[in-house]
């Protein structure tokens, strides 16, 4: 087993559309698709945190899967979230990401468990020797209540099968670390959009974002400049979003983008307990970045 799959650049953490009873949005979710490719986007991760993976069921899970990789049609990559607290179910998941096509699978650290550093190396040797498609491992330690050190992560980089990681712990020393002693072949994305930017300077590949639900083309050009090393460019863009990159976790994540792609007319306001909607006051705050940023009009009613 072995992955020539390599990822430079944006690409978007899906939020998941649902309708008032709680069915997956299928037209909302195709049309979210179209709006990100037709607006630059490089790549597409469905069933991520973004995307409430949590609460999905299995069935549901596969089904944003087939959807998204259908919608996409081969046009751009498709990295699936696959992950579970449980080795069997994420081999079970990254199974049918294999099996519908997709690019690779975005697999998250176990979560709750607390694995030790030799715990998360066997997770994901036993998934790359069970399923052949790329796995980006995913580090998110404020989610899943620990962490996968610079050197588990270099271990994990020499398995063939293993293509890259998305670094969501926020500890820049450690992912300098990781820059500066993976293998070639290995890349890193950012999993905060605010310091995607610095990032990159040091040699990050580029991002898993948020912030692209609600401004791909705006955002996919910051990454494109970035990765031409032209950071005055690339810095423009960071400061014009910054507002909405740190308003996006106002509340948990996926509440804000969610919250505001409604505003902007794209998909249902739903979300699925225990998620609720946003408050009153971050949904004004939010409105008026919106408004500057010029994706709703100016004193439209919420």
């Amino acid at each position: 087993m072995s992955s020539s799959f390599t990822f430079r650049g944006a690409a978007t953490a899906l939020v998941t559309p649902m309708l008032q009873d709680g069915a997956i949005d299928e037209y909302s979710l195709r049309r979210l698709v179209e709006f990100q490719i037709t607006n630059g986007i490089h790549g597409l991760v469905p069933c991520g945190t973004t995307g409430e993976s949590a609460t999905l069921t299995h069935a549901e899970h596969h089904h944003v899967m087939d959807i998204v990789v259908d919608q996409t049609k081969g046009r751009i990559p498709v990295m699936i979230g696959a992950g579970s607290n449980s080795t069997r179910e994420a081999v079970s998941l990254t199974q049918h990401a294999r099996a519908i096509g997709a690019s690779a699978v975005l697999s998250i650290a176990p979560y709750y468990n607390k694995p030790t550093q030799k715990g998360f190396f066997e997770h994901y040797k036993a998934i790359v020797e069970s399923v052949d498609i790329p796995i980006i491992v995913y580090n998110c330690p404020g989610r899943t209540g620990s962490n996968i050190s610079a050197e588990t992560t270099l271990r994990l980089a020499e398995l063939s099968g293993i293509a890259g990681i998305k670094e969501a712990s926020g500890n820049v020393p450690q992912i300098m670390e990781i820059l500066r002693n993976k293998p070639k072949n290995f890349f890193v994305l950012s999993g905060d959009d605010s310091i995607t930017l610095p990032l990159i300077s040091v040699g990050c590949d580029g991002v898993i974002s948020v912030a692209a639900n609600e401004v791909p083309r705006l955002f996919s050009t910051m990454i494109n400049f970035a990765l031409e090393e032209n950071f005055i460019e690339a810095r423009k863009i960071h400061n014009e979003l910054l507002p909405l990159m740190n308003a996006n976790f106002i509340e948990s994540n996926p509440i804000p983008v969610k919250s505001a792609l409604a505003q902007m007319g794209m998909i249902h306001e739903i979300y699925r307990l225990p998620l609720t909607s946003l408050h009153t006051d971050h949904r004004f705050t939010l409105r008026r970045i919106l408004e500057e940023l010029q994706l709703i009009p100016s004193g439209v009613s919420i």
